[in-house]
């Protein structure tokens, strides 16, 4: 399995510093990751550092609680959009979610997409504070919308995707709409399990350990693989 170009390589801690996402980009060219996933203030560095790349930028609007109000989400976007970047990870708003507000998660859904001038759009749920309806009811708005990506979590909640999660999705999703599994992926175990239900990219800070992993099961018992000794 090529894994690498299932990977998003990412770095949204809060000290995150410039030294840091020169540091993600190196690395994401030298394995050759799908995109590096940065704050919207390092897009213009990350896209200069990748200038010669297929590496793209990707970035975050609203994140990571998803509560801005649509215009400022999609005035971040733009913004994003004139510092070069190639794709938007949006957060929804929950709380409009849990009130059944389905129109205003809709709507707002839409203004990003139809600001962002065809840019990949990946929409944001956090599954972790979601119930298995819920999960499945907003598969079902992505799929409305016509975005390209629905996406499992920001990393902030309380727990990230699950095996589980994705194949929810999958089940209610249409054939267009792909699956960006995120939070908590460690291992390349976790990386394969979640392609399997689905997933057909991956947020990650550990694509490093996971793209160089190389597992002999029979005699691997290494953490990253999550090989258990016979």
């Amino acid at each position: 399995m090529e894994i690498n170009k299932y990977i998003d390589h990412t770095n949204l801690k809060m000290d995150a510093t410039s030294e840091d996402i020169a540091k993600l980009c190196k690395e994401a060219m030298e394995y050759n990751f799908e995109t590096v996933c940065v704050h919207p203030c390092y897009v213009t560095l990350a896209k200069e550092l990748l200038e010669d790349s297929n590496v793209g930028v990707c970035t975050v609007i609203g994140f990571p609680l998803g509560m801005n109000t649509p215009k400022t989400k999609a005035f971040e976007a733009i913004d994003a959009i004139e510092n070069g970047v190639d794709e938007i990870d949006m957060v929804i708003n929950v709380g409009a979610l849990k009130d059944k507000d389905y129109d205003y998660v809709k709507s707002e859904i839409e203004e990003i997409r139809d600001s962002i001038d065809g840019k990949t759009l990946k929409v944001i749920i956090e599954t972790s504070l979601l119930t298995k309806e819920e999960i499945k009811k907003m598969t079902e708005i992505c799929n409305e919308t016509f975005v390209n990506f629905i996406k499992t979590s920001t990393g902030f909640g309380s727990r990230g995707a699950s095996v589980e999660d994705v194949k929810i999705i999958n089940k209610n999703k249409n054939e267009v709409l792909e699956i960006k599994a995120s939070g908590g992926i460690k291992t390349r175990k976790q990386a394969e399990e979640l392609i399997k239900a689905g997933a057909t990219r991956l947020g990650t800070s550990s694509g490093v350990e996971i793209a160089s992993h190389q597992c002999e099961c029979e005699d691997c018992h290494c953490e990253n693989c999550d090989c258990e000794e016979e």
